[in-house]
């Protein structure tokens, strides 16, 4: 019997129809489970016929695995799964989210939020065709991006992971989804999945939907609005991307008025898929099945249930898959779960595989590996960092403005916690899931970009924590300080207070008594800022979590190229008045609005 399933020529709805009846039970579950690489062998790959891998935030090859040691692993996997029955290869995914950023050496974009900051879409999208080279470079062929969450609430750990609060800058950056996976050709048919070519990756919108919403920014936490809301302001992003032809859409772990999304028909098939037409597939979060029910893990059989019956084509196990399995097969077995469910799942899984052109080309492209890192992929990161910098202070007089600073002066006090912290410019979802501080990739701290800016003449004096001290004797023309969050990811990240951390704000008040300063703020949200230590210091400037590039900060803080960021989010005076975003309803009395942002010139306001 001829496989037209194999042939590249065929229309690929004839591929599906040709490969659906030939699958078993058991080789369509295997394609809906996604598998964690650290339990991942050849032969659970090849004997239960797994339709994707992938890494979970942090987990690699080894310590400071670069590009071509992912590449051999994820071929390895690919193999196996070229040796099943059926040759059906599998999809391995990649939290790459703001660059391929669990990759040694890899470019390290600005988290999301500083790039709501730029409003340039055009970068975004330049940003996502970056991305994708450097993940096809690695093997994989599947980016967990973009997240498309509204952010209503600072207080909420993944607040930087949105490009801002207002729906219409969320809706303009969906251009990821373009720079990932290619631009649709004219007449694309909608809601269809779409992969331009190697050079592409499949990705995902996230979360769906209302995760940017919840209750006090609790994150996983319950999205209390009406459906008018919800359509209006979280799910709107939606559409841009599967106009986009987006391939796949992540559901959310929070939940609706109570509901679960995880587990909401009415939300994942009867709006997604059935009157948005999205015909690509619907993954669940990490480990979702499992955060049902307390304890944890437990009515394991009745989560399958629930979430395969809601629409999630593929599930995200990622551990358990044995049980997954075993559980999966009675449900379909007794009837519980329909084989029109499963089969409605396996072929948009097989069109996404079949779109990305898979079956053609399943193993890494070793020549994309020189790209990693390079020269042009950091010069756009650079170019990132400086559209992401928000000038919220220039001068204590504003007809004298503090910056641009001068590169000639003759000593200059750098100093604090992240001045020369390349971890903390990253922040999380680098190197290791949550981030971490040092020397974590390749990249230049703020440090570095000084000592490289300044002329040969200038001195510079580096204090991680200034005391008295430091300044006895020294005739210090300014201080640049850098101060800011540590990385955090997810729950962990969940803050009511919003403090700057390592007693920043104690540091910033000891230089700025002695010395001029311009300070840098390293977050990944709005934060505390107390007005007598605003009016105490003479420059701020935020620079979010600018990634592994910090010459794009000194190319603007020097006067090279101007400010050009405006706050993604309203800064607030006091959490008490949280949530706080435009078009709240009552009072809208913040510290610095939505939009706000200086530039050098004229301490103009760019809005």
């Amino acid at each position: 019997m001829e496989c037209l399933y194999k042939d590249p020529n065929a229309p690929i709805e004839s591929r599906i129809k040709d490969l659906l009846p030939r699958m078993t039970l058991q080789e369509k579950i295997g394609q809906m489970t996604q598998i964690e690489r650290s339990v991942a062998t050849p032969s659970a790959i090849k004997d239960r016929y797994i339709g994707s891998v992938l890494s979970g935030g942090g987990s690699k090859p080894f310590d400071k695995a670069n590009s071509a040691d992912w590449a051999d692993m994820i071929d390895g996997f690919q193999n196996a799964a070229l040796e099943s029955r059926l040759g059906i290869p599998i999809i391995y995914g990649v939290d790459a989210v703001h660059g391929n950023n669990n990759v040694y050496g890899a470019t390290i974009f600005p988290h999301n939020i500083g790039l709501g900051a730029t409003r340039d879409a055009d970068l975004v999208r330049r940003i996502g065709e970056v991305t994708a080279l450097e993940v096809r470079a690695s093997g994989a062929q599947y980016a967990f991006a973009p997240c498309v969450a509204v952010s209503r609430d600072p207080r909420w750990g993944r607040c930087y992971e949105s490009y801002s609060e207002d729906t219409e800058v969320v809706r303009k950056m969906t251009s990821l989804v373009t720079g990932l996976q290619g631009q649709p050709p004219e007449g694309h048919p909608k809601g269809y999945p779409f992969v331009a070519g190697r050079k592409n990756v499949i990705a995902s919108a996230k979360h769906f939907v209302g995760d940017g919403g919840t209750d006090n920014g609790t994150n996983e936490g319950n999205t209390i609005t009406s459906y008018d809301d919800l359509e209006k302001i979280h799910l709107a992003p939606y559409l841009d991307c599967i106009s986009q032809g987006v391939c796949t859409v992540m559901a959310s772990y929070s939940s609706w008025n109570g509901r679960k999304l995880h587990t909401d028909h009415f939300l994942l098939t009867e709006l997604l898929k059935d009157k948005l037409g999205f015909k690509g597939f619907l993954i669940s979060d990490w480990e979702a099945l499992d955060r049902l029910y307390v304890p944890r893990g437990s009515n394991y059989r009745q989560s399958i249930l629930s979430t395969v019956n809601a629409g999630i084509d593929m599930v995200m196990v990622p551990f358990r898959f044995e049980l997954f399995l075993e559980e999966f097969l009675f449900l379909v077995e007794s009837g519980e779960i329909p084989m029109t469910r499963i089969d409605d799942a396996v072929e948009r899984i097989l069109r996404v595989k079949f779109v990305a052109g898979l079956f053609e080309y399943p193993l890494s492209d070793r020549s994309l590996l020189d790209v990693v890192g390079c020269k042009p992929h950091r010069e756009l990161a650079r170019e990132a960092v400086r559209k992401s910098l928000v000038l919220l202070k220039n001068g204590k007089d504003q007809k004298i403005p503090f910056l641009p600073l001068d590169k000639n002066t003759k000593r200059i006090l750098v100093a604090g916690t992240h001045a020369d912290d390349l971890g903390y410019q990253c922040g999380g979802w680098t190197a290791t899931w949550e981030g971490t501080s040092g020397r974590i990739t390749d990249g230049t701290t703020i440090l570095d970009a000084i000592k490289e800016v300044v002329g040969s003449e200038t001195e510079i004096t580096y204090e991680l924590n200034p005391s008295p001290e430091t300044f006895s004797g020294q005739d210090f023309s300014f201080a640049v300080v850098a101060i800011g969050e540590a990385p955090y990811v997810e729950s962990g990240g969940d803050d009511p207070e919003l403090k700057i951390p390592f007693n920043g704000t104690e540091l910033v008040s000891l230089v700025a008594d002695r010395v001029p300063t311009l300070v840098i703020l390293i977050t990944g949200r709005p934060l505390v800022l107390e007005p007598w230590l605003l009016e105490k210091i003479d420059a701020l400037v935020v620079a979010w979590l600018p990634g592994s590039e910090g010459r794009g900060i000194t190319d603007v803080i020097f006067g090279d190229y101007a400010f050009h960021g405006r706050l993604p989010m309203t800064w607030f005076k006091s959490v008490d008045q949280l949530p706080l975003h435009i078009g709240k309803q009552n009072s809208y009395d913040p510290l610095f609005p939505f939009g706000f942002g200086l530039t050098c010139e004229n301490n103009g306001d760019l809005n």
